[in-house]
């Protein structure tokens, strides 16, 4: 019977009604972003407060006798601030639950009460060593109130940072309220639901709580706009020319009917522009691919002349070397056949004397 009801479909109209109520959640599209500008002030605070404790040897100078009590005092001071800002994130949190988050405001809810805790066990630890003044050899007690005082920075830094980065993420989220979910548990088997039914009970009440809250701010968002409606039919209901509802009305519609008529007539104009443009680039970009082509067609023919130049060049180079040759050639040969004839007639005029 188990498997025939598994494998049974959800599709009565008891379990429609359960279906659509994604769609029929108005403050799922209403989702205001939480702010973080409070906290990011306070890491300035903590920052400040951080150059007050490693500085304060130089900045309490002229009363270094003071220096420990005005540490104190600026603690107690950052504990009063931290407790108004954990007020203030308390109730970032609440309106993130009321939203219908519920896993983002269980993870903040622990969160933004860490700072506090942590300022004030610091300032517990400082109250102490004011009190008991513990001698250690190599550190005074200043500098053991200011070793406290950065570990509380540092540690109330973290807590914001996670803090920040949650709420981030949070202000990204493009989802339905996590807060539903809970309304599909009667369709779904028993067998996907043991594991809350049975171990996680607190949760499961706690996320019913969540999720009757949620439809408590649905309600109220959806009164306000009913308010808003009825006030806007008031409105047209108000003529001082007398004028009946109905008239006023199909003068809107028939002013809307023309609106969208402008509308229509200008987006057919803007489509027929764009098949257009279309064309108009088809061609350019036919053109450019025949441009493209007789291009390459040129670089192949400028390659081969190329090609044949340099071939001709070597020749030519060739043939320079040995005209060269020749020359040199001839020359060497006018050279000897001068010397010959200097010789011819130097034995000849003897000859002719004798």
């Amino acid at each position: 019977m188990s498997a025939d009801r598994n494998s049974a479909p959800t599709t009565s109209p008891e379990d429609s009604l359960f279906l659509d109520i994604v769609n029929e959640s108005p403050l799922a599209g209403h989702r205001k972003p939480t702010r973080i500008y409070g906290s990011i002030f306070y890491c300035f605070l903590l920052t400040g407060y951080a150059i007050v404790a490693i500085g304060s040897p130089w900045i309490f100078h002229p009363i270094k006798t003071w220096i420990s009590p005005l540490l104190c005092s600026c603690n107690v001071v950052l504990l009063l601030f931290t407790g108004v800002f954990q007020q203030y994130l308390v109730y970032q949190v609440q309106k993130i639950r009321l939203q219908g988050y519920y896993t983002f405001s269980q993870k903040l809810k622990h969160i933004v009460r860490l700072p506090f805790s942590t300022i004030a066990y610091g300032t517990a630890v400082m109250l102490l060593i004011m009190v008991w003044k513990p001698h250690i050899s190599f550190l005074s007690q200043s500098a053991l109130l200011r070793i406290v005082m950065l570990v509380e920075v540092v540690v109330s830094g973290s807590f914001m940072s996670a803090y920040i980065g949650y709420v981030h993420q949070y202000n990204r989220l493009n989802s339905q309220p996590d807060v539903l979910k809970s309304l599909y548990s009667p369709l779904q088997a028993s067998s996907s639901l043991e594991g809350v039914r049975y171990h996680d009970g607190g949760r499961l009440s706690d996320q019913q709580m969540a999720l009757l809250q949620y439809q408590r701010e649905n309600l109220h968002f959806l009164s306000e706009e009913i308010l808003r409606l009825q006030e806007c039919l008031s409105k047209y209901e108000r003529s001082n020319d007398g004028g009946t509802t109905q008239v006023d009305l199909a003068h809107l519609l028939a002013s809307r009917d023309q609106e969208l008529r402008t509308l229509s007539a200008e987006m057919n104009q803007l489509q027929s522009e764009l098949r257009l443009a279309r064309s108009l680039i088809a061609e350019k970009e036919s053109e450019i691919q025949r441009v493209r082509t007789t291009n390459n067609q040129y670089i192949e023919e400028n390659e081969r002349l190329r090609a044949i130049l340099g071939e001709w060049s070597t020749r030519a180079a060739k043939l320079e070397r040995a005209l060269e040759a020749e020359r040199m050639s001839n020359l060497e040969f006018q050279k000897k056949l001068s010397q010959l004839r200097s010789e011819l007639q130097g034995s000849a005029d003897p000859t002719g004397q004798h």
